[in-house]
C-alpha cells in the first residue's frame, strides 16, 4: 500500500482548518521597492530628501536657425543690425549670384522674387526680406552685414576651355578646374577666348569683379603675343595710334618686341579693355595673324610663374583687402 509522505514542518491545509490561499510567484528581477532600496556608502541625505529630490530638466530643443524661421534674429541668436534698403540687383551681385548686369536681366525676366512675389527693377530689399530666383531661395548679403572681404582666385586657363557654365557644343569649362563651394559661386572677372590662355580671375563678389572689369577702372591687361607675318614699323606705330574696328577704334597702349624670329616672334602688347578677340582682331587689320595668346597681366595680378595650367591660386584676406582699398583710393581721385 502507497502512502503519502509529508514534511513534519508543515501540516496540511485541511488538517490545519486554514484556508486554501492563492501562492504568489516571486519575480526575482524586479528591484525592489524605492523606500527599500540599499543605500550607497556614503549617501547622508535622508530618505525623505532623496524621494523628493526632482527629475533632471529635459533640454529644450534646438530652434531652428533658417531664414524663414529666423525675422529679425541672426544665426548667433543676437538681432540684426538695421539696415538701410538697398537695390535688389546690388545685393544679388554681393551674394556671388552673378554680375549686376545680369541680375537686372534676371529680375526684367521675371526669374527674381522677394517674399513670394516677383520682383522688378531698381526694388530695394533689406536683411529679412526672403529673395528667391527660380523657387531656390538666396543667402543674401548686405554691405557690412560681414567683415570677411570676399573670395579672389587667380586661374591660369590653358587652351581648349571655355568661359561659360552652359556650351551646346560640350567643350570643357574653366568653372569644372575650380574649387566648389556652398552658398555662392565663381563669377569670372572678363573673359579668355577658347583658344587663349594666361591669368584668368574669379570672385565670390559680383560688384567687385563689375569694378574690375569696369573702363572706369583703368587696369591694363597685358598679353604675350606670337605673330605669323611681318609687323613692320609703320604697322606698329598704326597699332599704338589706332586702327579701326567693326565695334569703334582700338589701340594698344603699350606694344615691345620680345625677341625670336620667322614664325616664332614674339611681342608685349598691353591696354585698358577687353572687348572680344581684340587683341587678335588689331593685329589682322595690319596683315598679321595671332598664332599664340597669353595673358600675363590683368591689372595688379601678374600670372606667377610656378602657376601650372590647369591650376588655380585663391588670395588671403590680406590681399584682397589691399586690393579693394586700392580699388577705393582709384574711385576716389577720380571723382575728385
Amino acid at each position: 500500500m502507497k502512502t503519502n509522505k509529508r514534511t513534519p514542518f508543515r501540516a496540511p491545509d485541511a488538517a490545519s482548518g486554514g484556508e486554501k490561499r492563492p501562492r504568489r510567484g516571486v519575480d526575482r528581477n524586479t528591484p525592489p521597492p524605492r523606500e527599500f532600496a540599499p543605500r550607497q556608502e556614503g549617501d547622508d541625505a535622508p530618505l525623505d530628501e532623496v524621494a523628493a529630490k526632482p527629475a533632471p530638466r529635459r533640454r529644450q530643443g534646438t530652434p531652428q536657425t533658417g531664414r524663414a524661421n529666423r525675422g529679425n534674429i541672426g544665426r548667433n541668436g543676437k538681432p540684426l543690425i538695421e539696415a538701410k534698403p538697398e537695390r535688389l540687383q546690388k545685393v544679388l551681385a554681393q551674394a556671388g549670384v552673378g554680375s549686376r548686369r545680369e541680375m537686372e536681366e534676371w529680375i526684367a525676366s521675371g526669374k527674381v522674387s522677394v517674399n513670394g512675389v516677383v520682383a522688378t527693377i531698381g526694388q530695394s530689399v533689406i536683411p529679412t526680406d526672403k529673395v528667391k530666383i527660380g523657387g531656390r531661395l538666396i543667402n543674401i548679403r548686405f554691405t557690412g552685414s560681414s567683415s570677411r572681404p570676399p573670395r579672389v582666385l587667380m586661374y591660369h586657363k590653358p587652351e581648349g576651355e571655355i568661359v561659360s557654365r552652359d556650351d551646346p557644343d560640350g567643350r570643357p569649362s574653366v568653372f569644372a578646374a575650380l574649387p566648389r563651394m556652398r552658398g555662392g559661386r565663381w563669377i569670372n572677372v572678363g573673359r579668355l577666348d577658347f583658344n587663349t590662355s594666361g591669368l584668368l580671375l574669379f570672385t565670390t563678389s559680383g560688384e567687385l569683379a563689375n569694378k574690375l572689369m569696369h573702363p572706369s577702372s583703368q587696369l591694363v591687361r597685358e598679353y604675350a603675343v606670337r605673330v605669323l607675318g611681318e609687323l613692320t614699323l609703320e604697322a606698329q606705330q598704326q597699332l599704338l595710334s589706332g586702327v579701326q574696328l567693326e565695334d569703334g577704334p582700338a589701340s594698344f597702349s603699350g606694344l615691345v618686341d620680345a625677341g625670336g624670329e620667322g614664325a616664332n616672334k614674339w611681342y608685349r602688347v598691353s591696354l585698358f579693355e577687353g572687348r572680344n578677340r581684340e587683341v587678335r582682331r588689331m593685329f589682322e587689320a595690319v596683315g598679321c595673324t595671332v598664332s599664340r595668346l597669353i595673358r600675363v597681366r590683368y591689372g595688379p595680378f601678374t600670372l606667377p610663374p610656378q602657376l601650372k595650367r590647369g591650376r588655380c591660386r585663391e588670395l588671403d584676406e590680406t590681399e584682397v583687402k589691399a586690393l579693394m582699398r586700392e580699388l577705393a583710393r582709384s574711385e576716389k581721385a577720380q571723382t575728385a
